[in-house]
């Protein structure tokens, strides 16, 4: 049953919550760390309203200070978050028929989370549940994107300058957890790391990671995949 688009919205608010929360010390500290990278307090939260990608921002940072082009960024960025496009074709296999300019706007504010969030629902899903849900996850990154700024700005020079730190020590807090439950994380990651280091003999920074991510991600699914083949025999 359709839900009204006020019931609809109020209940993707409701179950976005957990998602702004979740994105508060992400979004806090891409607002840290972008003053530490000299982004201006307009760069920082125009990323996070443009970009709304956790990932390739905190990525995008040290490419920024390297010099990389935009071409770079904009290539990179789009590797990471091509799985969006799976997403999408997935939601909307479970969304309502309605306007495509509709779900246009709201496939903008899918990502792990509010995919996740809304392939779980047990309803089909309308645009105003969506609008709701990523209001919530939206609202919270470009909202903490600014305070994180805003903390930065104030702490001593010392601290500021450390800060660069924590964009290394949070890569590894998120890789760790999952290179010990899969074995394709482990070899993407040492892959990419070998590439993107040999790539970047003969390449600029920028565009080293974008084919260290490239070949990397190719390479590595098509083994996978050639051995799930043998494996089944077929």
């Amino acid at each position: 049953m359709t839900q009204k688009p006020r019931a609809g919205y109020q209940k993707g608010l409701k179950a976005g919550l957990p998602i702004a929360i979740g994105y508060l010390p992400i979004a806090l500290t891409f607002g840290l760390l972008s003053k530490t990278y000299h982004l201006s307090l307009y760069d920082s939260v125009g990323m996070s309203l443009m970009v709304f990608a956790g990932a390739s921002q905190l990525m995008a940072l040290p490419m920024i200070a390297m010099g990389s082009s935009g071409i770079e960024l904009i290539l990179a960025t789009f590797i990471i978050n091509i799985r969006h496009l799976l997403m999408s074709a997935s939601i909307n296999e479970k969304a309502c028929p309605e306007p495509k300019w509709k779900k246009a706007i709201y496939a903008f504010g899918i990502t792990d989370e509010t995919f996740s969030v809304a392939s779980l629902s047990d309803e089909t899903i309308s645009s105003s549940y969506m609008f709701g849900l990523i209001t919530m996850a939206y609202g919270s990154w470009v909202v903490n994107t600014a305070l994180g700024f805003i903390i930065g700005a104030n702490l001593p020079h010392v601290l500021q300058k450390s800060m660069s730190i924590a964009l290394y020590a949070m890569f590894i807090g998120l890789v760790v957890p999952s290179l010990k439950k899969q074995r394709k994380v482990v070899f993407l990651f040492i892959g990419s790391a070998l590439l993107s280091s040999i790539f970047s003999l003969f390449l600029s920074m920028g565009w080293a990671i974008v084919g260290a991510t490239l070949v990397s991600s190719i390479g590595v699914e098509a083994i996978f995949y050639k051995k799930g083949r043998l494996k089944h025999g077929s």
